[in-house]
């Protein structure tokens, strides 16, 4: 069982807070590119439980700033998007992207002090269709992450996107749970029945596997492994936590997994999923043997319409208040779950643990040690954070995140895991010279 203090350390992330300070140190996904145009109408933004907005200036640049003009407070969503900056509807005040006062249209000119005033702005970029904000000191900027997936080319990567109605830590912990495939995903599957180039047969062939679990210089990694038929091999599913809130997850094999997923907490108790996969990856999978994708393998789902409130945006149709369209009867004869969806599955089994699951009121057990190791490292450098301002090294050096990636393996069963990851990652990049 976890600690009610540790519970609220993990859970609570807005101004002020500790874990809401920590994650202030990296690089967030805002906004996906499309969602703005230049000169278009401003996106009200909730993120670490600040108000923002964000817009597209007439030259493209991106701004995200305070929703609040410095002015008298009026909110800026209902401003001007003109010429280079937002204006004010309330008294007619500028600002640029960066948060600079370009006009001050109610002041004469000779009482103007325009040059003294400033929205709060934060520095964003864009890479590859996604728009990503730094709200930490606005003087010493970071390197943005060099997670495989992030770095791909637009017209390779597909960028998913939902809002979860919980707390950021328990939509990372599903991608962290590998044990949970077996059931909640693929509980309906017989292994005779997988596809023989399907590596998920060992998933449903043997559904308690064992764990090793290490610290890395990014975060966490851990292994479930199993033995496979006969017994002269092992199946591996390897994958990674990467702070703050990056998963890795292991949802095919290594050689094309190419896959990263951003848990970003809007407030304490909403959330938004952004995941960033290679095409190639996306197109792969699972099957029976007569070729069709197993039961509860698809990820599609259906969104309500946007609306222009601050959670307003990426809301699934399926939700809490209609049991996420569950169908009992092809539970009790087809599906596991009754619920049509991978995404949708994992949305409603921890948004069912409530807003800001207790975690004092749990259980953990073998097959939970990533969890708990986990929650462990992000505690740590939350409090040394907080101690000395000291970071993670994978804030300060983006770079140690080449090369890493997760995936499925089988090696020989009397080789180390990482030994066997080392292999099958030298081969992937021999491959890619």
């Amino acid at each position: 069982m976890s600690r009610a203090s540790d519970n609220e350390t993990l859970s609570r992330v807005g101004p002020g807070s500790a874990m809401g300070g920590f994650m202030r140190k990296f690089w967030i996904p805002a906004a996906l590119s499309s969602e703005l145009e230049a000169d278009g109408d401003p996106l009200r933004l909730m993120l670490l439980g600040e108000k923002l907005i964000a817009f597209r200036d007439t030259s493209g640049r991106v701004g995200i700033m305070d929703h609040r003009c410095p002015h008298r407070c009026a909110s800026l969503f209902f401003g001007r998007n003109e010429e280079d900056g937002i204006r004010c509807v309330y008294h007619g005040w500028k600002f640029d992207v960066d948060g600079n006062c370009l006009d001050m249209a109610n002041v004469p000119s000779h009482q103007d002090f325009k040059h003294k005033v400033k929205a709060n702005a934060y520095n964003t970029h864009e890479r590859n269709g996604m728009i990503w904000v730094y709200m930490g000191d606005q003087s010493e900027i970071p390197a943005l992450p060099e997670i495989e997936a992030t770095l791909l080319p637009e017209d390779q990567v597909l960028i998913r996107t939902a809002q979860r109605d919980c707390n950021w830590l328990q939509g990372l912990e599903g991608d962290i749970d590998t044990s949970h495939l077996s059931f909640l995903h693929l509980g309906a599957a017989q292994a005779g029945n997988v596809a023989a180039d399907n590596d998920q047969q060992h998933v449903v062939a043997a559904r308690a596997p064992e764990y090793i679990v290490a610290e890395t210089e990014y975060g966490t990694k851990y292994a479930s492994f199993r033995s496979t038929e006969g017994g002269g091999d092992t199946y591996w599913r390897l994958a990674h936590y990467v702070f703050p809130f990056w998963a890795l997850p292991p949802n095919r094999p290594i050689d094309i997994n190419i896959i990263g997923r951003a848990w970003v907490p809007l407030d304490d108790t909403h959330t938004m999923f952004y995941e960033f996969i290679h095409k190639d990856t996306r197109k792969r999978m699972r099957k029976d043997k007569s070729g069709k994708r197993l039961r509860g393998d698809g990820v599609d789902s259906e969104f309500r319409s946007n609306d222009t409130s601050w959670l307003g945006r990426w809301r699934l149709a399926a939700n809490a208040g209609n049991d996420y369209l569950i169908d009992r009867d092809i539970q009790r004869s087809e599906s596991y779950t009754g619920i049509s969806n991978i995404h949708l599955q994992d949305q409603a089994v921890t948004e069912s643990m409530g807003a800001i699951t207790d975690r004092t009121q749990e259980h953990l057990s073998a097959s939970d040690e990533m969890i708990a190791k986990t929650r462990r490292r992000i505690l740590g450098a939350v409090r040394a954070f907080q101690k000395d301002g000291s970071l993670p090294v994978v804030r300060g050096d983006a770079a140690i995140m080449q090369g890493v990636r997760s995936g499925s393996y089988v090696s020989p069963a009397d080789v180390d895991w990482m030994n066997a990851y080392e292999d099958h990652m030298r081969a992937i990049a021999k491959a890619a010279e």
